[in-house]
Order: C-alpha cells, then sequence, then structure tokens
C-alpha cells in the first residue's frame, strides 16, 4: 500500500495546490479593501476541503468508480432538478445556486462536470474491445448523456459552464475512436444551440449583453463593454514584473467588478506583471499535460477517457477565462480553475485532479499487472 502511494503523481495535486494559494492572495488583493481577509480565508477553507476530497479519491479503485457511474450521473441530474425547483436561488440573473446551512451554498452545475466526465467514459468505455472504435450508438447515447444536463443548465441560464460540458463531450468523445465526422456534427450542433439561445432568447438579458458586447463594445460602455476595458487595462499596465501584490492601481480601486472571481486573472497581470500571469497559465497547463500523459499511458479505456474529460475542462475553462480578461473571448462568467473564488468550483476542480490521480493509481492483488489489449479472432 505504502509503495502504491509513493508511485502516485504528486505533481498533480503540488500544481494544483500552488494555483490555489496563489489564488488566495489574488483574492485578498482585489478584496481586502471592502471585507479584510474574510474572502481569502474562506478560499483557503475552500482548498482544504477541496484537498482533502481529492486526497480521499487516492483510496478509491478506479473499477469502484465505474461500477458507480450511473448513480454519479443521476446525482448531477438530481442536483440540476433541484436549482431549477424552488430550492434554487437566483444570483446575476442565473438561477444556479442552492443555499445550504451555515451560510454557504452550492452550485451543482460545476460537479455536473465531474458527474459527465464519469458517465461519458463508462458509456464509450464499457464492454467494447479496445481494438473496435465506438458505433454510431454508442457515440448517440453519449451525446444524448450530455445533452441532457447542458439543456438543463441553459434553462438556468449559464451558458459557460454549458460550454465546459461540450468541450468535455467533443474531447471524450474524438479520444473514444470515434469518427471525425461526430466531432464536427458536434461542434455544429454546439454553434447552432448558441445562436437558437440568442435568438429565443433563452438567456438573461445581462447574460446576452455579454455576448453581443463581445463583437460590438460600444453596445453596453457602463457595463460589460466597461469590464472588459477596465480589465484590460490592468493587464497591459502590469509590464514585466507588476506593480506588486496589493498594490495595483485599477485593482485596488475598485474599477473592475467581479474581479475576485470571474477577473481574478486581472489582478494577476496588473500585480504580478506578465511573469506572473504566464506561471499560473505555466500551472495549468502543467495540469493539463498531466493528464493527457496519464490518458496515454493507462491501458484502461475508462480511466484514459476519464482522463481526456478532465483535460479538455482544464484546458477549455482555463482558454475562456483568461480569453475573456484579454478581450479574446466573450464574457461567459467561468472561473479560472483553482484560482477564482468561489467554493464549487473549487471543489469541482479539486475532484477532477483527484480522478486523474485516481486514474494511474496501480491496481493491487491480482489485478496489479496491466490490461493486456484483447487480440481480435480471425476469422
Amino acid at each position: 500500500m505504502t509503495v502504491a502511494w509513493l508511485r502516485i503523481d504528486w505533481g498533480l495535486y503540488v500544481a494544483a495546490l500552488g494555483l490555489s494559494l496563489i489564488g488566495a492572495l489574488l483574492v485578498w488583493s482585489g478584496t481586502h479593501t471592502d471585507v479584510g481577509v474574510a474572502l481569502a480565508v474562506r478560499h483557503l477553507i475552500n482548498t482544504g476541503i477541496g484537498v482533502t476530497l481529492a486526497i480521499t479519491l487516492l483510496a478509491v479503485d478506479v473499477r469502484w468508480i465505474r461500477a458507480t457511474a450511473p448513480w454519479l450521473y443521476l446525482g448531477g441530474l438530481v442536483g440540476l432538478l433541484a436549482v431549477l425547483s424552488p430550492l434554487g436561488v437566483t444570483v446575476n440573473g442565473s438561477r444556479s445556486w442552492i443555499h445550504l446551512p451555515g451560510g454557504f451554498s452550492l452550485q451543482p452545475a460545476e460537479l455536473s462536470k465531474i458527474a459527465l466526465c464519469i458517465g461519458l467514459a463508462m458509456i464509450l468505455a464499457e464492454g467494447r474491445d479496445t481494438t473496435r472504435p465506438p458505433t454510431w450508438r454508442e457515440v448517440l447515447t453519449a451525446w444524448v448523456l450530455a445533452g441532457i444536463p447542458i439543456g438543463m443548465i441553459l434553462l438556468q441560464p449559464d451558458l459557460g459552464t454549458a460550454l465546459v460540458l461540450g468541450a468535455i463531450t467533443v474531447g471524450v468523445v474524438a479520444a473514444s475512436g470515434a469518427a471525425m465526422r461526430w466531432t464536427i456534427a458536434a461542434v455544429a450542433g454546439a454553434v447552432a444551440a448558441i445562436i437558437a439561445a440568442i435568438r429565443v432568447p433563452l438567456l438573461d438579458t445581462y447574460q446576452l449583453n455579454r455576448l453581443l458586447a463581445f463583437a460590438d463594445p460600444s453596445r453596453d460602455p457602463q457595463g460589460i463593454g466597461y469590464q472588459t476595458r477596465q480589465a484590460r487595462l490592468a493587464i497591459g499596465s502590469g509590464g514585466w514584473n507588476g506593480a506588486g501584490l496589493g498594490e495595483g492601481p485599477q485593482t485596488q480601486g475598485g474599477f473592475i467588478p467581479f474581479q475576485h472571481t470571474d477577473f481574478v486573472f486581472s489582478i494577476a497581470g496588473e500585480e504580478l506583471g506578465l511573469v506572473g500571469a504566464l506561471g499560473i497559465l505555466g500551472l495549468l497547463m502543467f495540469l493539463v499535460v498531466r493528464a493527457l500523459w496519464v490518458a496515454v499511458r493507462t491501458e484502461d479505456p475508462f480511466a484514459r477517457l476519464v482522463a481526456v474529460g478532465v483535460a479538455a475542462w482544464l484546458m477549455f475553462q482555463t482558454f475562456e477565462n483568461v480569453g475573456m480578461n484579454l478581450g479574446l473571448m466573450p464574457v461567459t462568467g467561468l472561473p479560472l480553475p483553482f484560482v477564482s473564488y468561489g467554493g464549487s468550483s473549487m471543489f469541482a476542480c479539486w475532484l477532477g485532479i483527484g480522478l486523474v490521480a485516481a486514474c494511474q493509481r496501480p491496481r493491487s492483488g491480482a489485478d496489479a499487472s496491466p490490461t493486456r489489449v484483447r487480440q481480435p479472432t480471425r476469422a
């Protein structure tokens, strides 16, 4: 048992912990003038809970995770249904939250990322010869499996999280060996869904303005146009080394709304400079690459697809968050993994790290030997 634990990829945990601690410093910098250290302390508490959840997964065999996949997926749907019920609470135009005792709140859509990674891997890997690509029925089932939570999240409405679930699905289906036409059809379907959400309109007015202001910043000069302009100004003024933690004029002046959540990267750009911002991106890309490395190394098809799902999730969410801070992507309200303030996002990200670590954990007992690929029989 001790040897197995020593063989775990602890680099995953060290990188994620580094990002979480950097996030605590940035959250403190962006909020201490208004609320002192309160939010930074809560960020650290959320980190502690997340680390505990991730380490707990080290003791879980990936076969157990695969066996409970249907229940985890159904549990995710129950959480999304609860949000749409009278238990749901609307924050910033999105009915995405459930208030819990003790002043805490939960965003089930964040945890649905975990449920979808596991559910898709189960559908596309279970009972299939690894030498055979998935059939069209299996791929269609996977897309239906993904479409249900995506549709429920769009009803909140939460376009950003729905896009992350779409990215997870595209990555897992592509990695399963499915024909390229399925990936192309999926991307086309996602674009059509976004256009439909805008045309209906399904999105809240402020969310619609976020998307339209990306194409025309002058459309909402006092709202999202102002916010993105201030974020770019903060990042651009940071230079190589930044103004120093707690010293950024834009950050300390409170010119950027939601800076400790959606726009935390602008604090890094202004106060840590290009070097600090690139360091954060380097740690995030390290997590993505390590997850893909696990996917390549493992011989378990289920574990491979789970690791790819987590990699696609972290990659897309990082790209979208940094892109909207730089004005390269529309603002969708996605947090920067491990860095932005938010308990549900922190827990989901750490569970993702725990899943990747579990996927490469050596099996014990009679199953400790690598799984052999079954060779097709000759006619």
